[in-house]
């Protein structure tokens, strides 16, 4: 049943403007009055490796691997591309909307980055962004912009944070060679 509220629920937010206006800004210079993330990790060596990460990061696999539910409407990362993504077990816990706001699809750097949507528990972007880099180490990059949307997201305050940075670690790990 939960599955079928989802499906439901990603097909109304297929038309839902995104929750805030720096769309893009993951690309460059973050904007002010927003909690701001960045995280450079390097994930292994080589291009199977690079080939690999980039592969779980493009078709929602290091989602999943971080424990979240991911319900995409398309299975593999594209501009405009909406997710539902549920942080809980047995169909409980948050329900987090994005839409893939834009790809980077280089020959050394792959990723892409996602904007909120309503209902998500923020307002904000987030970048993955996966390198191969000159000395052939693969590093992951995450970051991102957001401020509360909720009012249990701003009463949480500095536990929210915290939240973010665990999440955000468990997608670095999940890519690890």
């Amino acid at each position: 049943m939960t599955l079928k509220r989802d499906h439901a629920r990603l097909e109304r937010v297929a038309d839902a403007p995104l929750t805030y206006p720096e769309v893009g800004a993951t690309a460059g210079t973050l904007p002010a009055g927003y909690h701001h993330v960045r995280r450079s990790e390097i994930i292994g060596h080589g291009s199977q490796t690079f080939a690999d990460a980039t592969d779980a990061l493009m078709t929602w696999q290091m989602h999943s691997r971080a424990g979240l539910q991911v319900i995409p409407s398309a299975p593999r990362v594209a501009r405009d591309v909406d997710v539902l993504m549920r942080l809980g077990i047995a169909g409980r816990g948050f329900v987090i909307a994005c839409r893939v706001v834009y790809e980077v699809a280089e020959e050394r750097r792959i990723g892409f980055a996602y904007g909120t949507l309503p209902g998500h528990p923020e307002r904000g972007e987030e970048s993955f962004v996966i390198e191969l880099l000159d000395d052939d180490e693969v590093r992951m990059q995450v970051v991102a912009f957001s401020q509360p949307a909720r009012w249990f997201t701003r009463l949480a305050g500095p536990i929210a944070r915290r939240a973010q940075a665990l999440v955000t670690n468990r997608y670095i790990h999940a890519l690890l060679d």
